[in-house]
């Protein structure tokens, strides 16, 4: 399979404006495919902090953080589905990633209501999930969520849509603000 076909996180990073100095939390962050290039582009002045609820992905992105010099990335051993779970302060990152993630989590609304939490006002989340199975490249067809429904449940939660990304054949990427209370 080709890998132009698959959304590339440094791409979608780029699009989504991440620059010096920001603090942004990757959701299910797993091996870090968005940890690191986060890391790179918020530079020493900004912060990422690698939420995964699976410990030994998380040695994995800190020996890949450790082996790069990387000192700007915290990795929560935490539950990115719950209130509170990713241990992180109310109202203090600048943008959410979520890529992968939300086709199986089991609580999406509790994940929603969690980047609610700790995003800034205006700050900005990044939804990436798969847009179909693919003859099961993806997930299982029943736990494909739509962009639409995806769009609608965020949105649901008092997300503010913002745009489309391209994000490969096989995936959709939308990014939301979140607005004044």
């Amino acid at each position: 399979m080709n890998p132009q076909n698959f959304t590339i996180p440094e791409v979608n990073i780029a699009a989504l404006g991440v620059h010096e100095g920001m603090v942004v939390a990757d959701f299910g962050a797993g091996t870090g495919a968005y940890t690191i290039p986060l890391a790179e582009k918020v530079g020493e002045r900004g912060h990422v902090y690698a939420i995964e609820v699976q410990k030994e992905f998380l040695t994995n992105v800190k020996n890949n953080a450790a082996e790069k010099g990387f000192k700007n990335i915290s990795v929560i051993w935490g539950d990115v589905e719950r209130l509170g779970g990713t241990k992180i302060k109310n109202k203090t990152v600048d943008a959410v990633i979520v890529s992968n993630v939300l086709f199986q989590a089991e609580d999406k609304k509790g994940l929603i209501q969690e980047a609610k939490r700790i995003l800034k006002t205006g700050g900005e989340l990044l939804l990436v999930d798969w847009s179909g199975s693919f003859d099961n490249l993806g997930p299982i067809p029943k736990m494909v969520i739509s962009e639409n429904t995806a769009r609608a449940m965020f949105e649901a939660e008092g997300f503010v849509f913002k745009k489309k990304l391209p994000a490969g054949d096989h995936h959709y990427g939308i990014v939301f603000y979140q607005p004044e209370l």
